[in-house]
């Protein structure tokens, strides 16, 4: 506590009022600096496991905003400390706004034009590619919490296949977790500008579909298939992708996802005691029974069938 107050005074922040904010499942945590008669900022505080998590965030806010996308701007910055203080983007996320206006759909139309604009730029250097081998690897949490002693081999080989014949190109930057709770909604803005990026720091290459199936494909809240159907269509207009191809791609990509996310909800929830993701896990079996249906991922669909119902694994 006495290194973080001694940053804030340093950087002229001592005076301003701390509200503590809701955490992500990270060990982050994060709280907003009340600026009196001013913007408020955010105090982004970091275990010291997450430097590089950090790093990577300032690399590619900067990134963000140097292709006119809105990311916060970095204020003040103690790496070695773990504490940064950056832009308060606001306090609307997309998914309160949807949840307060189930009829406007401009926030996730807005959405996809950010993904079109984030993807016409070239990516930084130096990022980890989501390949169709690393993203059958990425679901061993499955086997290792989720269901312990399942043997993953055929699925991951399965699932390997598909992702290699429908979302083989991992050629755009994915911020990773682009959802509804993670994009700040400005309606007061205009463009893209009405869209706050956060949490990125994880970000990687990936098949341009990745960053879509995590805004449709939401782990937190339901996204109607009429809502999920028109995104597509927009983001295959946005982007010059064939449809029916990033139909394809968004199926294969959901499984991938929803299979890691599976193991990581077990983990989080078992393993670290963060059992409210534990309620969650039914929408994420939901997801993928509904993407397996798609006739691309006929050959991975019997493989899946011997993956339990979360009822199934409760602890």
């Amino acid at each position: 506590m006495a290194d973080i107050d001694a940053f804030l005074a340093r950087h002229g922040s001592g005076s301003h009022a701390r509200l503590p904010l809701a955490g992500d499942a990270s060990a982050r945590r994060y709280e907003r600096l009340a600026v009196p008669g001013g913007d408020s900022l955010i105090l982004m505080i970091c275990p010291p496991e997450g430097r590089a998590a950090l790093d990577a965030f300032v690399a590619i806010a900067v990134h963000l905003t140097g292709i006119g996308l809105c990311a916060p701007r970095l204020h003040a910055l103690d790496r070695e400390a773990g504490l940064a203080v950056i832009e308060d983007l606001g306090e609307i996320q997309v998914a309160g706004w949807a949840e307060a206006h189930p009829r406007d759909i401009t926030p996730y139309a807005t959405a996809i034009d950010a993904l079109a604009r984030l993807q016409a730029a070239a990516p930084p250097p130096g990022l980890a590619a989501l390949t169709p081998s690393v993203g059958a690897e990425m679901i061993a949490p499955l086997g290792e919490w989720y269901a312990p002693g399942l043997d993953l081999g055929a699925l991951q080989s399965a699932l390997h296949d598909t992702l290699e014949r429908y979302a083989p190109s991992a050629s755009v930057l994915a911020l990773r977790d682009y959802h509804a709770e993670n994009l700040i909604w400005r309606p007061e803005r205009s463009g893209t500008d009405r869209i706050g990026l956060l949490d990125f720091q994880d970000a990687l290459l990936a098949p341009p579909e990745y960053d879509l199936v995590s805004l449709l494909r939401d782990a937190r809240r339901d996204v109607s298939e009429d809502l999920r159907h028109a995104m597509m269509q927009r983001f295959a207009a946005a982007t010059g992708r064939d449809p029916e191809a990033v139909a394809a791609a968004c199926a294969a990509l959901g499984v991938q996802r929803n299979l890691r996310i599976l193991g990581i909800f077990a983990r989080l929830a078992r393993r670290d005691g963060k059992t409210r993701y534990l309620a969650l896990m039914p929408r994420v079996w939901r997801q993928i029974r509904a993407d397996l249906d798609h006739p691309a991922l006929a050959g991975l669909a019997p493989l899946a069938a011997a993956i339990p119902a979360p009822e199934e694994t409760a602890a």
